[in-house]
């Protein structure tokens, strides 16, 4: 007996679907609550999504999922219930789980739902200052607000208290060019004893830009995060191919985990670049600058895009590799392989540089674990998950794939992991054009009614859409969840104890997303 019939012996499970990987148990409203406690403790798993959706037209009531990601059986488990719309209001997790607290708090400011007992109940990207009270965008009857509306606030920081302590805000208009974040230091002396990130400056509506949408909306999904187009669409794609019960060919299923490898590659070597600028290391950051640019002119050459846009659409995708691509890739992944590994020497060879990045912006795996900290940042202090393994497709089974997997927690891990993706991508690539089989590039896709949760292991992480369609398979509900968005507290975690000139750099080893987070 494993854990999911334990749970349907423990907790009063209403109706349960199994769909493949998905599992999805619907509680009543009194026992969500319960229910995911239990699987976040039976599972040892944090909270990967959770969302509401505006189901008054069908029910008068609110639908309310919470998932949890488990390795060991190869499943997402979902726990729905309904929120009835006169109380508007559910027994929160976050006092009980704390990876469950942003999401808690976005559903309040998108949908009016208050998770009762929540520890934090503060906006995340509708701005007190701007937005006022009572207005929720993710239901289906939001009307803007109007100009000069009243019920405006001033966001509530955390503040350090005690003699000696003191404030710097740093942001949300910054001197390079990087997207807008307010990172408010409280210090002792020059250590850091608490970072507040505050984000949601580049909020743009997008889930609500999902809806009434069909296959069209893949280059929406491209637009969410542009340094992660691929993965995004790829995730979004997959979501409506679930619905529909559609299978990609093999050959589109391998061109897809190609260029999701290139879009790892070329950003890997853009953080690395990075790292080094941000300790004033500026040749190796140039060596790396010039890796990045030699893989986004083969994604031209392969795709007419240096992001990989225009490739992904549901049922396959639009873009093939010929003999002649093929043989223009191979040459240029040796030449990047070649100054890769000069770069990767001048980097670990380099007193100053590792003096800089050992032991500096360390996250412990324990608060990982808490905070749910995922993808890349997970696997540098100990926490072994990556989608390709873990739900991977036969491909990366045949390819023998290894991931990578740290155990310091600091910016030199978040390095070498960064070194051991370049060069298992670099070998998966190789792999893949040796053996790419026959195939149709695109299979009809005819969209259908339905949910389910699509994903992809993009070069940060997990990327995840739960997509749900209507009866003529426009979209109804697409919940999105980048990386950044748990990712970003790990970063507030990981500068404690350090001084405020290390922050660049250890910003950097995160290098995450705003868009991907204000969304």
């Amino acid at each position: 007996m494993d854990v999911l019939d334990i749970f349907s012996g423990q907790v009063k499970v209403i109706a349960r679907l199994d769909r493949g990987e998905e599992i999805y148990f619907t509680v009543a409203p009194a026992d969500f609550r319960a229910a995911c406690l239990f699987l976040h403790k039976e599972l040892a798993a944090p909270v990967a999504l959770m969302s509401a959706s505006d189901d008054r037209k069908e029910n008068n009531s609110f639908g309310l999922i919470c998932c949890f990601r488990s390795n060991s059986l190869r499943k997402w488990v979902f726990v729905k219930t309904a929120v009835d719309f006169a109380s508007a209001s559910f027994e929160a997790l976050s006092s009980a789980i704390y990876s469950a607290s942003r999401f808690e708090r976005e559903i309040k400011e998108n949908f009016g739902i208050e998770p009762h007992g929540a520890p934090d109940t503060r906006r995340l990207r509708l701005h007190d200052e701007v937005w006022p009270k009572g207005y929720y965008p993710l239901r289906k009857d939001f009307m803007m607000p109007p100009a000069g509306g009243g019920g405006l606030s001033a966001y509530q920081f955390v503040r350090g208290e005690g003699k000696g302590i003191f404030e710097v805000p740093v942001g949300p208009v910054h001197a390079g060019i990087i997207g807008p974040g307010h990172f408010r230091f409280s210090c002792a002396g020059e250590p850091i004893i608490n970072l507040e990130i505050r984000l949601g400056f580049t909020h743009k509506g997008v889930e609500k830009l999902f809806e009434g949408k069909g296959v069209e909306a893949a280059r929406l999904a491209e637009c969410v995060d542009g340094e992660a187009s691929f993965s995004h669409s790829l995730a979004f794609c997959r979501s409506l191919e679930k619905i529909s019960g559609i299978e990609p060919s093999q050959r589109a299923r391998e061109l897809r985990a190609l260029f999701l490898e290139l879009e790892r590659m070329f950003n890997h070597a853009s953080d690395i670049a990075g790292i080094a600028l941000d300790v004033g290391f500026s040749f190796p950051a140039s060596l790396a600058a010039i890796i990045k640019e030699n893989i986004q002119r083969a994604n031209e050459r392969l795709t007419g895009s240096r992001f990989l846009k225009g490739v992904n659409v549901p049922g396959g995708v639009l873009r093939d590799v010929d003999e002649g691509q093929k043989k223009y890739l191979l040459a240029t992944l040796d030449s990047v392989k070649k100054d890769f590994r000069l770069l990767r020497s001048m980097l670990l060879e380099s007193v100053s540089f590792m003096d800089r990045v050992e032991a500096t912006g360390v996250l412990k795996r324990k608060t990982a674990v808490d905070l749910g900290v995922t993808g890349l940042a997970a696997r540098a202090c100990g926490i072994q998950q990556d989608l390709r393994k873990d739900f991977g497709e036969e491909i990366y089974g045949q390819m023998r794939f290894r991931p990578a997997c740290e155990q310091s927690g600091d910016v030199l891990a978040r390095l070498q992991v960064r070194f051991f993706e370049f060069e298992e991508s670099l070998r998966i690539i190789r792999l893949l054009a040796a053996i790419l089989p026959a195939g149709e590039l695109r299979e009809n896709f005819v969209p259908a009614p339905g949910f389910a949760l699509g994903f992809a292991e993009g070069w940060r992480g997990p990327v995840l859409y739960w997509v749900k369609t209507g009866g003529t398979g426009v979209i109804e509900r697409c919940k999105i969840v980048d990386p950044s968005f748990l990712n970003w507290q790990g970063l507030a975690y990981s500068v404690l104890g350090d001084i405020i000139p290390d922050f660049p750099v250890c910003n950097k080893s995160f290098d995450l997303s705003y868009p991907g987070n204000d969304l």
